[in-house]
């Protein structure tokens, strides 16, 4: 029997990529391929490649480069792109690196085994076409060791066009996945161990999947019907967009226990003259009043987002809106970027806001953020919560998990308690992390 061959996935960007890394490397896995965290002794490298900003995209060439002495030490390796990168460029990679082997698309890689037959007889491999059949049902049932975490995609795509925002590009249209075929996934992943899901999807509360009574289904109506699943203690989803927070989905947060008290729901700007230049079909007032009927229903709910600053056109009083906005919200954590114009999106011919002006609002939207965040992991201390225990802490007896609010908390904890649930109460707030202790 011959050696098992080595496969080493580096991944970029979004939960989404790392739900697709893990199918891709269960889609070799039949071809005799072991995954590696080594690239050193790999025999194939895929990069999973992110292209949301710049600086993500121009890594990828970077770290191509930084292969070369692999391949010049092992000339047998082959190196594979995959991802939207490799979606929106793929013809350009070959070019600029011909030290790659294989391009795959995010709609492909179940083709991954065949195209890896194709550079193993010494050709050069690409698709990344935006194929009729579902990659879901061509892929190998999900065979990954359990955690007490995983994700599950049940959607792909986005048909929002906001003005700076490649996915509609790169991943297409958005498609949901049939509700029998997830719920299936989501028993497997309990039988194996996985106590918390979450659900995935570019624009995952548009969810609109045929349901096993005919109708076409709501992401709520997907919640209700995990939340039957026992052994399941948990359910998170992200990402959503504001205009498909249904009144379904709303009312799921008040009166769905296992469905976390935390959102991720990005905004993007806090002034509505920006909103309507981005294309997001919202007002920051609309925004605010969903805000309002979640807390209505569920007081607790730790809200997360994204912002984008220096988006063409923002003046400061635009700027100011969104430090407003932040203010009123009061974000648990929030992601903000400098805007970085995307080839082929409607808003990447306009005129940038000058670089110092941009990289200013973005310290300041920052250290606005860092201190709502601070503010929240501080409330936290006296307080007990329900902590998912998921892995061994840096101590010796201690355990790291998550929230019900996604906080990271370690504790001294037995090892039994590993993929448990288990009541802590908080002594210690951090930065980035709590401490607590068991009750």
């Amino acid at each position: 029997m011959s050696a098992p061959k080595k496969l080493h996935i580096k991944t970029y960007g979004c939960q989404m990529n790392v739900y697709d890394s893990e199918r891709m490397a269960e889609a070799m896995g039949p071809e005799g391929y072991e995954v590696t965290d080594r690239p050193e002794e790999a025999d194939l490298i895929l990069l999973n490649t992110c292209h949301i900003r710049e600086k993500a995209a121009e890594k990828v060439y970077s770290d191509l480069g930084r292969l070369r002495p692999l391949r010049e030490a092992n000339p047998n390796l082959k190196i594979g792109v995959a991802g939207c990168v490799a979606q929106a460029e793929g013809a350009e990679i070959m070019a600029r690196q011909p030290l790659v082997d294989l391009i795959v698309g995010p709609q492909t890689y179940h083709r991954l085994p065949a195209m890896m037959r194709k550079v193993d007889a010494g050709e050069k491999a690409l698709d990344t076409e935006m194929p009729e059949e579902d990659k879901f049902d061509l892929l190998p049932k999900l065979r990954s060791a359990a955690r007490p975490t995983a994700f599950l995609t049940v959607q792909e795509g986005c048909d929002k066009f906001c003005a700076f925002c490649v996915v509609p590009y790169t991943r297409g249209a958005e498609v949901s996945r049939p509700v029998e075929r997830l719920l299936g996934e989501a028993r497997d992943l309990v039988a194996r161990g996985v106590r918390e899901i979450t659900l995935l999807g570019q624009n995952v509360n548009g969810y609109h999947g045929v349901g096993p009574d005919g109708r076409t289904w709501s992401l709520a109506d997907l919640i209700w019907a995990l939340d039957g699943i026992e052994g399941l203690a948990r359910i998170r989803f992200t990402t959503s967009h504001p205009n498909d927070m249904s009144d379904d989905l709303i009312a799921a947060h008040g009166r769905c226990a296992k469905l976390m008290p935390y959102l991720h729901l990005p905004v993007q700007s806090g002034s509505d003259r920006i909103l309507k230049a981005m294309n997001r079909k919202h007002t920051a007032a609309e925004y605010l009043a969903i805000l309002e009927r979640l807390r209505a229903v569920r007081p607790d709910l730790a809200m997360s987002g994204d912002f984008i600053v220096g988006f063409p056109g923002e003046t400061e009083a635009d700027f100011e809106a969104t430090m407003d906005l932040v203010r009123q919200v009061h974000y648990a954590a929030a992601y903000s970027f400098r805007y970085s114009a995307r080839p082929g999106t409607p808003a990447a011919e306009r005129k940038d806001v000058p670089q110092d002006i941009a990289v200013d609002r973005l310290h300041r939207l920052q250290t606005l953020i860092t201190q709502q965040q601070h503010e929240t992991q501080n409330a936290m201390v006296g307080r007990e919560t329900e902590v998912l225990f998921e892995k061994a802490g840096r101590n010796p007896g201690q355990l790291i998990g998550k929230s019900e609010y996604l906080q990271a908390v370690h504790a001294d904890a037995p090892d039994t308690l590993l993929g448990q649930v288990a009541r802590v109460r908080i002594v210690e707030a951090k930065t980035n992390s709590l401490a607590g202790v068991l009750i």
